[in-house]
């Protein structure tokens, strides 16, 4: 865990460097990445109200709904699946059938990232159009309350993915809409909604039992 949050501070400080150094002198070279149009789904994206919301998003919303049930259907019916739930609760079991344990958690730490770096590509692809120093402003470890807030399982996560995501649009609306609350506690709203929703949880869920476990093979 604090090897985690210092790689978080060190890449924060080298994205600013890089940032500073590199993009602002080329922003119209290096800063001017395409934005990704939104995709509509025949005849889906037309029914009112709903249809526009759920129905008419962007290549990597509907990337991130698809591998939802790819990724459930792959941990709970392929090998793979198997394996990686092996190699997470009993590792030395895993071991023992000829599993590579540490290849496996080093492959699927990999892929875990290819994900995280697609999300990450929603803010200049999508959101803002080019980067920014800390444009993420903290998403990232909301997105890992939502894997705990989810019970470690990939639509668990999506929906307390969606219910973070409310309450982030809920303070932008009511910014909009002329609240009384001061807008700093207002952008205050989905960070507390994390720590209610996780702190609610402590010891109700269990992660895996060796998760941030090292394996040594002995």
């Amino acid at each position: 865990m604090i090897v985690g949050v210092v790689l978080n501070v060190l890449v924060v400080g080298l994205t600013s460097f890089l940032y500073s150094q590199v993009l602002v002198p080329n922003a119209a070279t290096m800063n001017t990445p395409p934005r990704f149009d939104r995709i509509p789904i025949p005849i889906l994206s037309e029914i009112p109200i709903i249809g526009p919301v759920l129905f008419h998003a962007n290549l990597l919303v509907w990337l991130a709904l698809i591998l939802v049930p790819v990724i459930h259907f792959a941990l709970k019916n392929t090998r793979w699946g198997l394996r990686t739930r092996a190699v997470g609760e009993h590792p030395t079991a895993a071991d023992t059938v000829g599993v590579r344990v540490r290849g496996l958690r080093y492959v699927n730490v990999l892929v875990g990232g290819l994900i995280a770096g697609a999300g990450g590509a929603y803010f200049t692809l999508v959101s803002t159009g080019a980067f920014n120093k800390n444009m993420t402003a903290g998403a990232g470890f909301i997105a890992l309350a939502a894997l705990i807030f989810g019970r470690w399982t990939p639509f668990g996560a999506l929906g307390a993915a969606l219910f973070f995501g409310f309450a982030q649009k809920l303070a932008y609306y009511l910014s909009v809409a002329g609240s009384p609350v001061p807008n700093q506690f207002l952008n205050m709203l989905p960070y507390i909604a994390t720590i209610i929703a996780v702190a609610g949880l402590v010891g109700r869920v269990r992660a895996p039992a060796a998760d941030g476990v090292p394996y040594v093979k002995s």
